[in-house]
């Protein structure tokens, strides 16, 4: 199926590794011209050098903290000169350290707030003026299925990741008359260096050896396996592409089958 987004230009945020490299690799697949951002510039040099290696779309990359002051307006202007517009809009944060509720200091949630919330809404608020002028848009936010089913030991992540679905939700009504969609896509396990932190996180905190978190963790999959970032990133691509123009507002889970609830 060709997806329709050949010529497209796409603003992937935290794509240096894992689940954003993984979407930022599908949409160039598509033909589609992204911009990774990342806070390790070798790692984001040498992403782009191999995306556009392997042809079809090309790569260009950002090193930049997103939650530093000023960064938001700093990666917008170097990815609109760069690109010259951005029509899709991958909205990706890093998550932030395992700990049950009652371990979480006061300051901590302004502070997480600020590198995981504030730059998802000001990003999109300062690319969705173009894309509704043009009367097409992407806008796909990467949370957690944590919003759906709280993680134990996570906390933080399910709270504030929580606060963007009902921001994305609200978006979507708002802008979907003028060909934009807004959704959300929840990954469960997929194997990255991120789940790969927490479990071993877990491990030390409940004393378990690494292996025995892992194989619990698996046995709570019905797909028996975690996911890969090559799945991922395909889900991604398919709600960036012409043929999701009638999906918005929604939540995509990604995860084996593991979030229980219907």
């Amino acid at each position: 199926m060709d997806f329709g987004l050949s010529n497209k230009k796409a603003l992937v945020l935290a794509s240096s590794r894992g689940l954003g490299l993984g979407i930022a690799e599908a949409l160039a697949a598509e033909g589609v011209t992204v911009m990774l951002v990342g806070r390790t510039a070798d790692r984001i040099k040498a992403n782009a050098e191999q995306i556009t290696a392997r042809g079809k779309g090309k790569a260009y990359g950002i090193a930049a903290d997103l939650g530093a002051p000023g960064a938001v307006a700093e990666i917008v202007a170097i990815a609109e000169k760069t690109l010259g517009q951005i029509d899709i809009l991958v909205n990706n944060t890093g998550g932030p350290p395992a700990k049950p509720a009652t371990e979480v200091a006061d300051d901590e949630w302004l502070k997480y707030f600020k590198t995981m919330v504030e730059p998802v809404f000001a990003m999109t608020a300062a690319l969705l003026p173009g894309m509704r002028q043009r009367k097409w848009g992407r806008v796909l936010t990467v949370a957690s299925s944590g919003v759906e089913q709280p993680i134990p030991n996570l906390a933080l992540s399910n709270a504030l990741r929580a606060s963007i679905v009902g921001w994305s939700k609200t978006l979507s009504a708002e802008v979907a008359k003028d060909g934009v969609t807004v959704n959300m896509i929840l990954p469960g396990r997929i194997a990255t260096d991120r789940i790969k932190e927490l479990d071993a996180a877990n491990s030390q905190r409940s004393g378990k050896s690494l292996a025995d978190i892992e194989a619990a963790s698996i046995a709570t999959i019905p797909a028996g396996r975690l996911g890969s970032a090559e799945e991922f990133g395909s889900t991604a691509a398919f709600l960036c592409s012409e043929q999701a123009g009638y999906i918005t507002g929604s939540k995509i889970r990604v995860d084996g089958g593991a979030t229980r609830n219907v």
